[in-house]
């Protein structure tokens, strides 16, 4: 048997009032890729942390190579060739690639001064065992998003790298330089480091992992041989139930036409896009990267502005050219990135929920709160979000909580139009399962909503139709009935109806 790269044994870490981890136990063996998942706050952030240095554990031990070892500090760890590759880059745009692998730890020369030459010899080996396209001359700056997490893989290998641990690696990645990604990390396998991948994708862990373990409610719930389970018994495991994962087949009753767009374009992004939206249905919008769909959600918000064609509400010709004109129009947009545009995480849930009407709470110079409380009281309760407080900090909430309080803070708007740009990225799978419910209740109760998602089962989860998109034109349209996977797929693809028969 193999001794394992990593080991954490019997790992206890408390907090006032929460015990985070419960004598949680988990190992990677050399040349393994082990998936660690969990539902948000199951506590694999935690057991990281402690395994980075950043916690000291209250109970338990840590076993490098089957020696005990204690993490005084991410250094410390990364020291002992423990290394992490963070969700969120770390990256300083206007140093070149070498200075950003060796930033802290360059090589230095006498009186101080760095050693050019060998700093760019090591990069470069670095980059060569990543088969990196780009010189360690280059300006991170200009590299793309992918590449900029190559140079953080290269960082964490400036030492002899025994375990590496990625944290939600592909979230900003497309489907190209996932399979670059993959690459990589199955060549760290080839060479021996243990892998800890932790990712909300089952796409992806079933793809990459060898081992699947678990965590629910900060207690480890076993591992399972990834050839030998599927997703439903991994996602029994994680939330202790089976979800409904089949297509949405029911045909609904629609009501009158709320959203029409006619011959709509925006310069190079699409072009003659003509679609109709009722009330009480969900058009979900699928494609592969670059195909438009977020765009048009962007131009019907007023964030770009149409070149072409026409937009109606509820049957009235309407000119959308800001955010403001869309709201006017009863059009609200749950964004694609929700840290980024869709919340102030250092503001509490109440004031981010109520925040595009705070003009219209003011009372004198001041803010209404009572009247902010019933706003923020009555989407906490329809939509179940799950905070302590309306004071708590939007930052401090699970990713699920959090979009719930982006849609609230829309829903109290009273829309006409909702759309909602990938509703569940970086959310765990029982999250998303709520939040599915939540947009085919959105539609019972009789709001017309448009979903944008990149993950095909998403669409077909919560659609009554499916607009399939490729190069900024639609390809087809779909009922819940008719549509299949396969079918789907050619349309994305630019196969046209008459080239499939």
């Amino acid at each position: 048997m193999t001794a394992p790269a990593l080991r954490l044994q019997d790992i206890v870490k408390t907090f006032p009032g929460v015990r985070a981890l419960d004598g949680v136990s988990f190992e990677v063996l050399p040349g393994e890729v082990h998936a660690l998942l969990g539902e948000n706050g199951a506590g694999k952030s935690t057991l990281m942390k402690v395994l980075g240095g950043i916690y000291q554990p209250d109970e338990g031990q840590i076993f490098i190579e089957e020696g005990p070892a204690r993490m005084a500090s991410p250094l410390d760890a990364k020291s002992k060739g423990v290394v992490f590759i963070h969700q969120e880059l770390s990256l300083a745009d206007e140093l070149s690639v070498a200075e950003n692998i060796y930033l802290g730890e360059l090589p230095k020369r006498s009186f101080g001064r760095v050693d050019w030459a060998t700093l760019y010899r090591k990069s470069a080996a670095i980059l060569d065992r990543l088969n990196c396209g780009f010189t360690p001359q280059t300006r991170v700056g200009s590299l793309s998003i992918a590449n900029k997490q190559m140079v953080e893989i290269a960082r964490a290998l400036t030492v002899e790298a025994k375990a590496v641990i990625f944290d939600e690696p592909t979230a900003s990645l497309t489907d190209a330089e996932k399979v670059v990604l993959f690459d990589i990390i199955n060549g760290l396998r080839d060479q021996g480091v243990g892998i800890v991948y932790i990712s909300h994708r089952m796409d992806e862990i079933f793809t990459i992992s060898d081992r699947i373990s678990v965590l629910r409610d900060g207690a480890y719930r076993g591992s399972l041989i990834t050839a030998d389970t599927n997703e439903d018994e991994v996602t029994r495991l994680m939330i202790g139930r089976s979800l409904d994962l089949s297509h949405n087949l029911d045909p609904v009753e629609v009501g009158e036409v709320v959203l029409e767009a006619q011959g709509l374009s925006c310069g190079s992004l699409f072009q003659d896009v003509s679609f109709r939206v009722h009330s009480g249905e969900v058009v979900g919008f699928y494609g592969l990267v670059g195909a438009g769909r977020t765009e048009i959600a962007e131009t019907l918000f007023g964030l770009r502005t149409a070149s072409a064609g026409s937009i109606r509400i509820l049957g009235e010709e309407v000119r959308i050219n800001s955010p403001m004109d869309a709201i006017t129009h009863g059009i609200s947009l749950v964004p694609e990135d929700r840290k980024e545009q869709g919340l102030v995480l250092g503001m509490s849930c109440r004031d981010n929920m109520t925040l595009p009407q705070v003009g219209a709470l003011t009372r004198g110079p001041f803010v209404d709160g009572s009247k902010e409380m019933a706003i923020f009281d009555t989407y906490h309760d329809k939509l179940e979000i799950k905070t302590p407080s309306w004071k708590q900090q939007a930052g401090n909430l699970s990713g699920g909580n959090q979009q719930k309080i982006v849609i609230g803070k829309w829903l109290s708007m009273q829309p006409k139009l909702l759309i909602v740009d990938e509703p569940t990225r970086g959310i765990d799978v029982g999250s998303k399962s709520e939040i599915h419910n939540l947009i085919r209740d959105l539609a019972s109760q009789g709001y017309a909503v448009i979903v944008i998602s990149s993950e095909m089962p998403e669409v077909l989860r919560v659609s009554d139709r499916v607009i399939a998109m490729f190069h900024g034109r639609i390809m087809r349209e779909f009922t819940a009935q008719e549509v299949t996977e396969d079918s789907l797929v050619q349309a994305i693809s630019g196969i046209s109806p008459e080239k499939v028969a």
